[in-house]
């Protein structure tokens, strides 16, 4: 059974190796490296962060980062989810999202971001299952590893905050 509750430091070597896992896919983000919790703790909003437990282990995690330090973005935030590779498959992706944006919107968050490497298909159709829709398409935006990468970017507004 999955349980989900904030993510807190205690969390930080468990969340940071599945960040690990998702560096290492490539499929996942442009970082190249691993940061130390409080790097991570920085990048991140101080609410809505989530882990997934089961049997006592973090499984996933998801929180928000701002997309902006202007106050005019204020509920603008991009979304990170990532599941351990042990896993995936297994709805805990989609357990996390959903309430990610549940968590979003009692925060005051009207406009949720993901930004997808094209490749990653499963999580571009976890983002529309869960009523993200696609808002561009960013040609060899940046480069992993000396390759070009293209991003596809999603958005989903919220329909009870910034009406």
């Amino acid at each position: 059974m999955i349980s989900l509750i904030p993510m807190l430091q205690e969390h930080a070597s468990q969340v940071l190796e599945i960040y690990g896992y998702g560096i290492a896919s490539g499929m996942a983000t442009f970082e190249t490296a691993v940061p130390d919790w409080n790097g991570f703790d920085k990048k991140y909003l101080p609410h809505s962060r989530l882990v997934a437990v089961i049997d006592h282990e973090v499984a996933g995690w998801a929180a928000l980062a701002p997309v902006s330090t202007r106050s005019c973005y204020s509920g603008v935030a991009e979304v990170s989810v990532y599941v351990h590779q042990q896993h995936q498959r297994k709805g805990i992706g989609r357990t996390l999202l959903v309430e990610l944006i549940n968590a979003s919107e009692r925060n005051g968050i009207w406009s949720l971001l993901s930004v997808i490497h094209e490749e990653n298909r499963a999580s571009i159709h976890l983002h529309e299952q869960c009523g993200f829709r696609y808002i561009g398409y960013r040609e060899r935006i940046a480069q992993l590893h000396g390759v070009w990468r293209s991003t596809v970017m999603l958005e989903k507004r919220s329909k009870l905050v910034g009406l």
